[in-house]
């Protein structure tokens, strides 16, 4: 057994790229300019101000973002965002239909959302997929929107079962809130049209530890005042992410993949086209397989990040999954909650990584159909 981390489909932690990791590897002995490891680094100081300076720079400059949006990095994960979000948009607010935030349920994760929201106020679920296993996502003749809803909140990318949005949601006169943890900066994702976009970084963008929340000042606008300090958009905003003691070496590997994106890819449009071409090849072997590998959603709602899949049987599932790790492949094991197979292609993976894999289940299907 020999996993190595070109070849590590985990659907998070997920890979990051070589150059990276060795940049990282680098600063934890010490940063060049520094000359002291990044773990001791003060966050007050002015070379952590230009990091945090940098990176927002770099984002804002990845997603096209004018100046009235503000950049966080903040602590919590997307779990605390789903709580942070109905706090700031939806307490205090009467309770009944015309004050419901409208929400969508496509998987294992917008499902978590839910109950912290209603903690808050009063929701509207306008569509669920739970009745059909979460197969497949809504079209669009399926979703009605309420135009007088306090925000729509949305997943883009549902991590566990392998479904992806490939299209903006919701009405232009409705705040839209979605949460993009596991496709944020792997393509373009019409920014302009979000008032807040938040996501973990251990997808795409970085290591646990910092999550990224972009939102729009005229959101924050009939906040509560009581809201405390660190659950409160507006003082991060004024502290420039440095409120408290932030995850400054987190923070500092998301800064390097914003600049590996910018200098090395070439910006989002191309990092998109990557992980299509990624897709493309893994999700062609299961179509062709006839039947030996069997998808688990509707191929028109397929995530470029995250391809959910079976066996015939759980037995060969389990040889599958061993044999995999055995080659070296890591990290192939399906979500706890659904099981089967997933293959995670988030930014950091190469093409020659889903290449070598989609070889190897072409092998396994061969020796196996064979029998």
């Amino acid at each position: 057994m020999n996993p190595r981390n070109d070849l590590n489909f985990s659907g998070g932690p997920g890979v990051l790229p070589e150059s990276v990791l060795l940049e990282a590897q680098q600063a934890v002995v010490a940063v060049p300019e520094v000359g002291l490891s990044v773990l001791g680094i003060s966050h007050r100081s002015d070379w952590f101000a230009a990091v945090l300076s940098e990176l927002e720079t770099n984002i804002r400059a990845l997603l096209g973002l004018s100046g009235e949006v503000h950049v966080l990095f903040l602590q919590g994960g997307a779990t605390q965002q789903f709580s942070m979000v109905p706090m700031t948009l939806l307490r205090g607010k009467a309770r009944g239909k015309a004050c419901q935030a409208d929400y969508l349920h496509t998987g294992y994760w917008s499902g978590k959302a839910l109950p912290e929201a209603r903690r808050e106020g009063d929701i509207r679920v306008v569509w669920s997929g739970e009745s059909n296993g979460f197969r497949r996502l809504p079209s669009d003749s399926e979703l009605s929107f309420s135009p007088d809803a306090p925000y729509l909140h949305y997943v883009s990318n549902e991590t566990v079962e392998g479904l992806q949005f490939h299209r903006v949601l919701g009405r232009d006169d409705v705040p839209r809130v979605c949460d993009m943890s596991s496709d944020f900066l792997s393509r373009p994702c019409e920014a302009e049209k979000f008032s807040l976009i938040y996501a973990h970084a251990q997808k795409n963008i970085g290591p646990a530890g910092v999550t990224i929340v972009v939102l729009r000042d005229k959101l924050l606008e009939g906040a509560p005042s009581e809201l405390p300090g660190f659950l409160d958009y507006r003082i991060h905003a004024q502290a420039h992410s440095n409120y408290n003691t932030p995850p400054v070496f987190a923070i500092y590997v998301v800064l390097l993949v914003t600049r590996w994106l910018i200098n090395d890819i070439g910006g989002l449009t191309r990092m998109a086209q990557i992980n299509r071409d990624k897709a493309e090849l893994l999700y062609g072997l299961l179509d062709r397989s006839e039947g030996f590998y069997r998808g688990r959603v509707e191929p028109q709602d397929r995530s470029t990040m995250n391809a959910a899949f079976n066996l015939s049987s759980p037995e060969l599932e389990k040889r599958f999954l061993a044999e995999a790790l055995a080659a070296g492949f890591s990290g192939l094991s399906g979500h706890r909650s659904i099981g089967g197979v997933r293959a995670s292609m988030y930014d950091g993976l190469t093409l020659q990584a889903v290449e070598a894999l989609v070889g190897f289940m072409e092998d396994f299907q061969r020796r196996l159909s064979s029998r």
